[in-house]
């Protein structure tokens, strides 16, 4: 079953007298624990489309519903809620806090919703330190960190809240391939072990490759949408 579905979405924006369609009716579902690569040239409308999974953007036209919520019918307050929520992001700039440690910056997102002990929001980034395995350096600041580290912690600071969808902005365009690969390999492992939804925006052939199922946009629209065996 979809857990998100978009029904001839649209999203038109006025550059002076003209209009940009950055998406033209697209139609796509994506089903609970997909590992999925969005890609596409510069101007085909990746980011706008990932803006619209993430809440942060509103079609022009058609539907986007979320686990059976349709989200146009929602206020900007019950908008706002639920994709603080429900959704997690990923950015290629880590958006590390520098004078926190590597544990506070994954209990931030707790700390701002103020439902947990101070005991329960450390267990809880302990668990997801150990998963990508950084456990051990939980009470380091940002700048001991190497880049695939400091992505790491990016990581565990999006799944402390167990989100619906996490959706990854070029997760490995600031890192060397070997890196890449090993953060690629850490995000596989979770999404196999707890099923978490991932959803990539991104020109890394190598993302590409390890994705289990590529869409491909061009023009505003979907050229193709392929799933991978295995």
């Amino acid at each position: 079953m979809a857990i998100l579905e978009m029904k001839a979405v649209t999203r038109q924006y006025h550059k002076g007298e003209q209009v940009v369609h950055a998406l033209r009716g697209v139609d796509l579902a994506i089903e609970k624990g997909a590992f999925l690569s969005i890609v596409g040239p510069s101007g085909s409308g990746k980011s706008t489309l990932l803006n619209i999974i993430g809440c942060l953007d509103s079609p022009t036209g058609g539907e986007v519903i979320y686990n059976g919520n349709l989200l146009g019918a929602m206020s900007e307050n019950d908008l706002a809620d639920y994709r603080k929520n429900h959704i997690a992001f990923i950015f290629q700039s880590y958006n590390l806090i520098p004078v926190l440690t590597v544990r506070e910056n994954v209990e931030l997102p707790l700390v701002i919703e103020k439902r947990w002990s101070r005991d329960q929001m450390r267990e809880k980034a302990m668990a997801v330190l150990k998963a990508v395995e950084l456990d051990s350096m939980a009470e380091r600041l940002p700048k001991e960190l190497s880049g695939g580290q400091e992505q790491r912690v990016a990581i565990a600071r999006a799944l402390v809240k167990q989100p619906l969808v996490v959706l990854a902005d070029e997760p490995t365009a600031n890192l060397d391939s070997k890196t890449a690969e090993n953060i690629i390999s850490i995000m596989q492992r979770l999404n196999t072990e707890q099923q978490t939804t991932f959803i990539f925006s991104t020109h890394d052939k190598l993302m590409e490759q390890h994705a289990r199922r590529v869409v491909v946009l061009r023009d505003g629209q979907i050229a193709s949408d392929t799933r991978k065996e295995g």
